[in-house]
């Protein structure tokens, strides 16, 4: 491979902060995510506030709502540089 990307952290937000951020950019409240995805009001709110993990099949459901890729909110921060390898 003669180049590959290297992920630096850019800023500190957590995977709940991140949902957080994408859904209220979209103008949704708790209750229209839920809507949208199926997933309890009461665990939107507890995966926002760090009380309840995301975990794979919520991302993919909440990413797909909030028309984002499941790794934007999975891995929140990470800014991807391009690089060459020697």
């Amino acid at each position: 491979m003669k180049e590959f990307r290297r992920a630096q952290k850019r800023v500190d937000v957590s995977v709940g902060e991140s949902v957080k951020i994408f859904r209220e950019l979209q103008e949704m409240s708790q209750n229209d995510l839920s809507k949208a995805t199926g997933i309890a009001q009461s665990t939107i709110s507890a995966i926002e506030n760090g009380r309840v993990k995301l975990g794979v099949e919520r991302a993919k459901v909440i990413a797909r709502a909030l028309k984002r890729h499941p790794a934007v909110l999975v891995f929140p921060g990470w800014e991807i540089h391009k690089q060459s390898a020697a």
